[in-house]
């Protein structure tokens, strides 16, 4: 008897558009396999609904995650969870799964929170080694003295919003006088502020994917904007070039896999990851980790994965095979 798999996508925040690009990829290429029954889960703020090929909505029953369609009930053996930002990426969709005993295809819920909270997630990582920008934290509500903040991050550096992805909330501040506004662009997305020290490197992007019953490493992809940094302009409008593999040096290559691989053991993610980091000093720094990343064919852990031999519908499968295994063992 087929699986039945439901592609979740869309969420509650900035990111809600670019994830329905990514699940729409996911459900394409994992309908080809003929053991699943492939269903478009859209989780949007204002209702959870079951989308077909014709363009029909059937509401999704909370109570279970469940769905009624023209008079027979589905329920899901597995979710793909494809949700950027809120609630699948920051553990709230993780643990309602969780509660109901469905297997889904990212990190658990404590896991999925602490990624997405860049400040939490690197002080964490802090604690093993793991080098970082210098940074200093601040909250909506702060009494905020600017020169205090270059005076300990320096300039330029990065104002960011802690909990959201794709470059929403983010500033490169080349000035004192503009830490106050880049702040409040960041308090859009949040509440709760990361400022950084600038890193002046090579920046690299390492997926990270549990594929049977190993831990790998994909090939690197080395980042190159046009812009002033990697910006949603950039990721999203061809503002960059992703050089897939990366032109590093054999040792370099190994020193970030490595390096990437042990954050993804250390955090005890699971599935399909991405980890960020910039070559300063000769040394790659950690920037954040991604624990449910863009999965459009133009997205970066696709292309790793291409430059690997495999097949998007092979990711998928696997992502989805081994959500299974994880929740039998």
């Amino acid at each position: 008897m087929n699986k039945t798999i439901a592609v979740a996508m869309g969420g509650y925040s900035s990111e809600a558009a670019i994830s329905l690009k990514s699940g729409e990829v996911v459900y394409k290429h994992l309908s080809a396999n003929s053991n699943f029954e492939v269903y478009r889960a859209h989780i949007l703020k204002d209702n959870w609904f079951i989308k077909t090929d014709s363009g029909q909505e059937f509401s999704i029953d909370k109570s279970n995650f469940s769905v009624d369609i023209e008079g027979q009930r589905v329920y899901f053996d597995c979710v793909f969870n494809t949700i950027h930002g809120t609630p699948g990426e920051d553990g709230l969709f993780q643990g309602y799964l969780q509660t109901l005993q469905i297997p889904q295809t990212a990190c658990d819920y404590y896991q999925a929170a602490l990624t997405f909270n860049k400040r939490d997630c690197i002080s964490v990582l802090k604690a093993y080694g793991i080098k970082t920008a210098k940074n200093i934290y601040v909250n909506k509500g702060d009494d905020i003295d600017p020169q205090a903040i270059v005076d300990h991050v320096g300039l330029p550096c990065f104002v960011k919003a802690n909990r959201a992805g794709s470059s929403y909330g983010i500033s490169k501040v080349k000035r004192v006088e503009d830490i106050l506004s880049a702040l409040e662009h960041s308090f859009k997305e949040d509440e709760e502020v990361i400022i950084e020290s600038f890193l002046d490197g090579r920046e690299v992007s390492v997926g990270v994917i549990n594929i049977g019953n190993e831990t790998q490493a994909l090939p690197v992809t080395e980042i190159i904007s046009e812009n002033e940094f990697f910006d949603f302009e950039a990721k999203y409008m061809g503002k960059s070039k992703e050089i897939t593999p990366a032109n590093l040096t054999k040792a370099q290559t190994e020193e970030v896999q490595n390096l990437a691989v042990k954050i993804f053991k250390l955090l005890k993610l699971k599935g399909l990851t991405r980890s960020e980091f910039i070559f300063h000093n000769n040394q790659p720094h950690f920037l954040e980790c991604n624990a449910c990343p863009g999965l459009t064919e133009a997205s970066i852990l696709p292309q790793q994965a291409k430059a690997a031999g495999i097949s998007l519908q092979e990711l998928f499968t696997n992502a989805v095979e081994v959500a299974f295994k994880n929740f039998e063992s």
